[in-house]
């Protein structure tokens, strides 16, 4: 991350994610590309658009079809991270990227380095039909200035083998658990300090965590030392889906941190899983389509956010990846789909469940109360570093 992001990010706080009510997101200082104006309409197509993705976002079924429609012939890169598509889109996308399905814990970051830039909601129909805690979230929304289009989310849940528990855990203590030393696993990832603090909220109220991104010191310092007692527990950090499922299958581990598309593939292939959300809560994620600042395509890139907006293509994408639209029409097609899936996605959810997930965003030296005192996302890194040994 640039050092200028880096000052930017610590002189700002931002809403709590999964509001329900219709806000302008965060409200805080305007980003160095706030004063950008996005398009007014989508113009001729420029024939080709690059994207960063999520592996699995770029799939033939709406790919082709998008293509064959708007003549926009697309490549695309799979990310290993956020932290590699924060990488990668440096220098507004390089003049060679357009856009990136950038996750909750990457979106300030990009924001607030200038490498994306405004969107028009307008320009993108489907949008009216979002759910609202997903219209203006405070991770893409600045100032009622959105920098990019929500596409799909989904809980981080607690995946264990059925076998080993033959009742479902009930509670996140299991991953703290020296009972189950060496036969855990987590994700490699700095944001999952974050759900650490979840824990901590819950079970020692004491230390007053209220907001898992947005840690004092001394709960910060509480909440590592829970990590690396923990560490000796661990069998592997996992990096990808293909990591954990792996470990899965072959008996390695038989409980950890996972995403609802492990348990689908895990299930798909024969293996004694399941998955839950302990009575702590969850963390989750929410993923961004955001257009490059230097976006050599911008009419092919708003076509995109346009495209993968629909009903049809985010309830394909919904099945096909086993996480959740945006767009609360996309249910009915699930249905038609996959009879069952969009209850089980929560598609239907009520606005209230939006609440008791704690979504992903970039933890800032300045707290929501406009206090300095919370810790900031490049602490989390250095600690993450640290824990792992």
């Amino acid at each position: 991350m640039k050092l200028g992001a880096i000052a930017a990010l610590a002189a700002l706080s931002m809403a709590a994610c999964g509001s329900t009510s219709n806000n302008p997101g965060n409200s805080q200082a305007p980003p160095p590309t706030a004063n950008m104006k996005p398009l007014t309409q989508i113009g001729a197509g420029e024939g080709a658009l690059t994207l960063i993705d999520w592996g699995g976002y770029v799939q033939s079924l709406w790919q082709k079809p998008f293509e064959q429609t708007t003549g926009c012939k697309i490549t695309y890169k799979d990310a290993g991270s956020s932290d590699e598509m924060v990488t990668l889109m440096a220098n507004g996308g390089g003049g060679q990227w357009d856009m990136v399905s950038a996750s909750g814990d990457a979106d300030l970051r990009l924001i607030y380095s200038g490498d994306v830039k405004p969107m028009n909601m307008d320009l993108i129909p489907d949008w009216q039909n979002f759910q609202t805690a997903f219209k203006s979230p405070a991770f893409n929304t600045i100032n009622g200035i959105h920098y990019g289009v929500s596409l799909q989310w989904g809980p981080n849940t607690l995946l264990y083998n059925t076998k080993k528990f033959v009742n479902p855990p009930t509670s996140w203590g299991v991953l703290y658990d020296s009972q189950y030393s060496g036969l855990i696993t987590i994700p490699d990832n700095a944001i999952q300090i974050a759900d650490a603090a979840l824990y901590l909220s819950k079970t020692k109220p004491s230390l007053k965590i209220t907001d898992p991104y947005e840690l004092t010191q001394s709960q910060f310092d509480a909440t590592v030392t829970l990590l690396k007692q923990q560490r000796p527990l661990i069998k592997t950090y996992w990096g990808s889906v293909g990591d954990e499922e792996t470990a899965f299958k072959s008996g390695d581990v038989v409980v950890g941190a996972a995403w609802p598309i492990m348990t689908t593939d895990l299930k798909t292939a024969g293996a004694p899983v399941n998955e839950t959300i302990p009575t702590e809560g969850a963390t989750g994620w929410a993923d961004t389509w955001m257009l490059a600042t230097n976006a050599p395509h911008p009419n092919c890139a708003y076509m995109w956010a346009k495209w993968v907006s629909t009903p049809t293509v985010q309830a394909e994408q919904a099945i096909g990846y086993g996480e959740t639209p945006v767009n609360t029409k996309a249910c009915a097609v699930m249905e038609s789909l996959s009879p069952g899936s969009c209850a089980a996605l929560h598609a239907n959810a009520q606005s209230a469940y939006f609440d008791t997930i704690k979504f992903w965003k970039t933890p800032l030296a300045t707290c929501d109360d406009g206090t300095k005192n919370c810790v900031a996302y490049a602490q989390w890194l250095s600690a993450w570093t640290t824990i792992k040994g």
